[in-house]
């Protein structure tokens, strides 16, 4: 793991191993989010175990960095040699533990698997095909995901697939409790908006349309955004000024007060989309696809890209609606504990 939904994933599963089996958990932090604000804040407040491995990359580009992984990844199955290696969900680290698995003869456990954009041009879409290809053991958050992998000849009896909910889903709820008011003042009412993927900060036109949007939407409703240091970096590098609230990044009890307190959503991150659907937020996703469509199809999220004047009627549109709260995505809060199960059982 190297990323931020993915402390979050573990944070639930590791819980999930203490409670059961007796299965021997070994952590490695690839340093992918290397930093206080991005990685340890996480591990302090949702009390995951310490890893046992954390490597540290000199490179930040695509390749350059999934290659530092795998250099390091490798000394440490050779001398761990683990029964299984698990990967979650789409980031350089899940493709970096998929390809150390492969290389090494070594079982391969994909969470959050049979996800697809269908835009080959975003580095996790490719994560995800590949880490699908190479793994034994999937586990699916619903079953659009069982169809997305049978497309690409990925089904029994070469691989198992399990459909069990979103991982993420548990850790709403469990860690809603003990959700933290953030250091800085919030309005009484406000969006929550997040930005990072690279499809969206590398493109000056297209982080232009983007702000200029949540700015427009600022004049009605006060906007609230922490900043990802690859956003922060090229809004400098563009000269890109704005009239939104820029914070920094939040821990995850932070987020959640943030999230639970809401009018409304808007974002690139996958993660922040289901988030915002368990706690009955209507989302405005800043991408033109999302592997998440069941949220799309139930109408609690609607897909804008960088379009400004589509941010525009989202937010109008959604500003009317009560959030249809019977609507239930991606399982009953259970994932990690059936993880842990069916996990130990497959390594019997």
């Amino acid at each position: 793991m190297g990323a931020r939904p993915q402390f979050v994933k573990a944070a639930v599963l590791s819980r999930s191993w203490q409670a059961r089996h007796g299965v021997q958990e070994i952590l490695v932090h690839t340093g992918q989010h290397y930093d206080a604000d991005m990685s340890d804040v996480f591990f302090t407040q949702m009390q995951i175990p310490e890893p046992a491995y954390k490597l540290t990359l000199s490179q930040s580009t695509q390749g350059a960095m999934t290659g530092e992984m795998l250099v390091g990844l490798e000394r440490i199955v050779a001398a761990e040699k683990p029964d299984a290696i698990l990967v979650y969900g789409d980031t350089n680290s899940t493709l970096a533990g998929a390809l150390t698995a492969a290389k090494m003869h070594i079982p391969l456990v994909h969470v959050e698997a049979g996800l697809r954009s269908f835009n080959r041009k975003m580095p996790e879409e490719i994560n995800r095909v590949l880490t699908d290809q190479l793994s034994q053991l999937l586990f699916v958050p619903a079953d659009s995901a069982i169809e997305n992998l049978a497309k690409e000849g990925i089904a029994a009896p070469a691989h198992t697939i399990e459909v069990v909910g979103d991982i993420m889903k548990d850790a709403v709820l469990h860690y809603r409790q003990f959700a933290k008011v953030p250091s800085f003042v919030v309005p009484d009412k406000y969006m929550l908006a997040t930005v990072h993927r690279a499809e969206n900060t590398d493109d000056p036109e297209v982080l232009k349309g983007i702000f200029e949007g949540l700015d427009e939407i600022n004049k009605s409703l006060p906007v609230i955004l922490p900043l990802h240091p690859r956003t922060k970096l090229a809004l400098l590098r563009n000269q890109i000024k704005t009239d939104v609230q820029l914070v920094e990044p939040q821990g995850y009890f932070q987020l959640l007060w943030l999230l639970d307190r809401a009018q409304l959503v808007a974002t690139d991150s996958g993660g922040l989309q289901k988030e915002a659907a368990y706690l009955h937020k209507f989302c405005i996703t800043l991408r033109g696809e999302t592997e998440w469509t069941e949220l799309v199809s139930g109408g609690v999220n609607r897909l804008v890209a960088a379009n400004t004047r589509e941010m525009a009627q989202a937010f109008q549109y959604f500003s009317n609606l009560e959030f249809p709260a019977e609507r239930q995505f991606y399982g009953d809060g259970h994932t990690g504990g059936k993880i842990a199960d069916k996990v130990a059982h497959w390594l019997k």
